[in-house]
């Protein structure tokens, strides 16, 4: 017994010796972005490289919004990624209840449907999508941003209805019997009850948009109308890059993906734990 209790702990003491080191890695990058952002131009390409700035830049932070209308970009990426994430909440999760609930005809040939849109690569779609945003005068303009959020998404249907299915039917049968109509059974029974899933879904489609480059750049021309990801793209030029200001940059990007995750963490993870236990 005792060699075996030594074995185990063994184990466990080398399983978590592989765990730190992965995380060091995996902080690595970030810890020198931070370290970057509080230097001057010349110690950035110093050798060897000094981790820990002396003294710390904070006015490379101040100069980031001096030389560029940064709150402005920041402002753009914050309401356009609050905008998408609600639509395309609110969309996927009334069309997860319409697949999961009431029987009508056709209801599973158009989910399959639905999911085949997956495996069409966003690529394809690219050419296709300017030129109806063009077509209908929604070029540099956030809408064709924020609208598309509102039509629903295959990946966000597809999970919000698996979750849908696992609540017990019994519930509907009781609101039913009680007089609450399908929506307001949608909204007092299935809602509440699916905040894992829904926090889960909140936090992929904000973290998507929020970090979203190609389309700004497709989509926007005025600088005014630029978004965060965007805007960072001013400080690298042909000859020169303000690698400086760039990380402070991108560390004040990350911020609001890491409050949002804080702020969902309970139910992201209660969401992936009912998942693992389900599949």
């Amino acid at each position: 017994m005792a060699r075996r209790q030594i074995g185990t702990m063994g184990k466990n003491l080398i399983l978590y010796i592989v765990l730190i080191v992965l995380g060091l890695m995996f902080a690595l990058p970030f810890v020198w972005m931070l370290s970057t952002s509080l230097k001057t131009a010349v110690d950035v390409f110093m050798f060897p490289p000094k981790w820990i700035p002396d003294p710390p830049m904070w006015i490379n932070y101040r100069e980031l919004f001096r030389v560029l209308p940064f709150f402005r970009f920041f402002r753009n990426s914050a309401y356009i990624s609050v905008l998408c994430t609600f639509g395309q909440v609110a969309s996927c999760a009334l069309a997860a209840y319409a697949f999961s609930r009431p029987k009508f005809f056709g209801r599973d040939f158009l989910f399959y449907v639905l999911l085949a849109t997956m495996m069409v690569p966003g690529q394809v779609t690219i050419i296709p999508r300017f030129l109806i945003m063009r077509a209908i005068g929604w070029m540099d303009t956030h809408l064709p941003l924020i609208v598309p959020s509102f039509l629903g998404g295959a990946f966000g249907t597809f999970m919000l209805r698996q979750f849908f299915m696992g609540i017990p039917k019994e519930l509907e049968d009781a609101a039913a019997i009680d007089g609450c109509s399908r929506f307001r059974t949608f909204l007092v029974i299935y809602l509440p009850l699916s905040k894992p899933a829904i926090a889960t879904l909140a936090l992929f489609v904000f973290m998507d948009s929020w970090n979203d480059l190609l389309n700004p750049i497709i989509y926007l021309s005025t600088p005014s109308k630029m978004t965060l990801t965007v805007g960072l793209t001013f400080f690298q030029g042909e000859y020169q890059t303000d690698w400086h200001l760039l990380m402070a940059g991108a560390v004040v990007s990350i911020l609001p993906t890491v409050v949002v995750y804080l702020l969902t963490q309970k139910h992201f993870e209660s969401g992936i734990m009912m998942g693992s236990i389900k599949g």
